[in-house]
């Protein structure tokens, strides 16, 4: 069978670990090609790791592949996907939440053909949460806690002068809906809105950002109540080298795409 044309959009941390993956085998699956901003940087890096790969622009991206794998600021996630949605094709979408403002991404998919597609990331338990809202979910709640390096920049503290630094004791910076918290910290908690999209809404999810000097992990507590199951699941994640990145959300991508093609597929 001919292999499935995946892309990658961003080079950084995340796709670099991908595109890696890709170059080197993985069955049913080619690497076909590299959307980034630098193209001297990628380029660069390409032959630095001796893998052979074109770099196309984002509008390209739907002649070169049947999935691209977004790996790119939130900012410019229309721009990947809306291109490949329009010609009924799947994107991989990391940062989900930028999805939350972008509900008509979902329409466009639905309405061409196309498929978005949220992978695990830095979260366990997504099949549990998935299963349970086919029944009745009562309540979910998430609470994160980062070392306060991880959360540098965010636009909430930077909105509203809080500032970590030399924060000596585990400090609740947020408290509110997993949609203000994707608006408030977008690079940090994609783990509360990708949970809110498999559950019941990122207006119901609850959501806590905590800033803790004593973590070197970043640790995730899920609870949730429904009519078929109570649990809680919890994740501390060793940060790649981008401290806002756990080295795990790499690897969830690249299981996600192993699953394409897989003879057996474990999970739902």
């Amino acid at each position: 069978m001919p292999s499935k044309r995946i892309a990658i959009a961003g080079l950084g941390t995340i796709g670099r670990a991908v595109a890696r993956k890709l170059a080197g085998g993985l069955p049913g699956l080619a690497l076909s090609a590299i959307a980034a901003r630098d193209r001297a940087k990628a380029k660069a890096w390409l032959d630095r790791e001796g893998i052979a790969c074109p770099l196309i622009s984002l509008e390209e991206l739907p002649d070169h592949a049947d999935l691209a794998v977004e790996s790119a600021p939130a900012e410019i996630l229309e721009l990947i996907c809306i291109p490949m949605l329009n010609a009924g094709k799947a994107v991989m979408v990391i940062s989900a939440s930028a999805l939350l403002p972008r509900p008509d991404l979902i329409d466009l998919a639905r309405a061409r053909g196309g498929q978005i597609i949220v992978p695990t990331g830095a979260l366990v338990g997504f099949d549990a949460v998935t299963a349970a809202a086919e029944g009745t979910i009562t309540s979910v709640k998430i609470v994160s806690r980062k070392p306060p390096g991880g959360l540098a920049g965010a636009p909430y503290l930077v909105k509203n002068g809080i500032s970590l630094d030399g924060l000596n004791a585990a400090r609740c910076v947020f408290k509110g809906s997993a949609r203000d918290a994707a608006a408030a910290f977008p690079a940090n908690v994609n783990v509360a809105a990708a949970l809110s999209l498999a559950g019941i809404g990122p207006d119901r999810t609850l959501a806590e950002v905590w800033a803790d000097p004593a973590l070197t992990r970043n640790c995730h507590q899920i609870t949730v109540e429904s009519d078929s199951a109570s649990f809680s699941m919890s994740i501390e994640n060793i940060p790649s080298e981008n401290p806002k990145t756990g080295r795990i959300t790499a690897l969830s991508v690249i299981a996600a795409l192993r699953k394409l093609t897989a003879p057996l597929r474990i999970g739902t």
